[in-house]
């Protein structure tokens, strides 16, 4: 498998289910190698913060048209590790995080004029290649010709314990774990019979089950598996 020789290095794509570790592998993974992390829930969510933001009522959402959401003007901004997700020209981070726009964001990623509306901005992003992205379909609709494509997975019962000690709760009862994992397997089954862009394993991914995996091993699998196919 060798980079495509317009590309100064490889893509590497990491999909798989919300809970799954993704986005902390992803941005792990491109910091050991060097290469530049996207985020692509990150445009989504800027996606939803600038429909709440905008004068669109939300049940008109799902009408909008692909114009209408390129509208919002949602942009990155390149660095050389990294890209910073601007929404109407300002960076945006700890606003993509609020209740309100992880309630939401879901429902926005769903819709098809949302996620074409973004694809170029995507694409762009890997013109150059030493690339590392997440999502759910970086795989299959957006980097179909990637070097390296990764599919992770996880038990449901500990995707949902780190969706909780993302947000604190280190400890959490019975009750709020069985919550989480009911919440986690609600978005599962959407994000998978979505009829654009379905959450799915692409044909030449490699499946990583991170279940037993310390979060330095799940890093150091794809690091591996990098160097192993001649990418680097």
């Amino acid at each position: 498998m060798r980079t495509d020789s317009r590309r100064e290095g490889p893509i590497i794509t990491l999909d798989g289910p919300a809970g799954s570790g993704k986005s902390s592998t992803a941005k792990a993974v491109a910091k050991r190698l060097g290469f530049r992390h996207l985020d692509s829930g990150a445009l989504y969510r800027a996606i939803t913060l600038g429909l709440l933001r905008s004068s669109v009522e939300e049940a008109d959402w799902g009408n909008l048209s692909e114009q209408g959401f390129t509208n919002l003007d949602i942009n990155l901004e390149t660095f050389e590790n990294r890209f910073q997700v601007l929404l109407r020209g300002q960076a945006v981070d700890s606003e993509l995080r609020t209740p309100e726009v992880t309630d939401r964001v879901s429902f926005v990623a769903s819709l098809p004029a949302s996620r074409q509306s973004i694809l170029g901005l995507q694409r762009k992003a890997g013109e150059d290649g030493r690339l590392v992205t997440d999502g759910r379909d970086m795989g299959t609709a957006v980097f179909p010709h990637a070097e390296l494509k990764i599919y992770l997975i996880a038990d449901l019962e500990e995707r949902a314990m780190r969706r909780l000690r993302e947000v604190g709760e280190d400890s959490p009862d019975d009750f709020a774990l069985a919550q989480q994992a009911r919440a986690l397997d609600t978005r599962d089954q959407s994000d998978s019979q979505r009829t654009i862009s379905p959450l799915k394993k692409a044909e030449d991914a490699i499946e990583l089950d991170t279940t037993g995996l310390a979060f330095e091993e799940q890093v150091q699998a794809i690091v591996d598996l990098a160097h192993q196919l001649t990418l680097l």
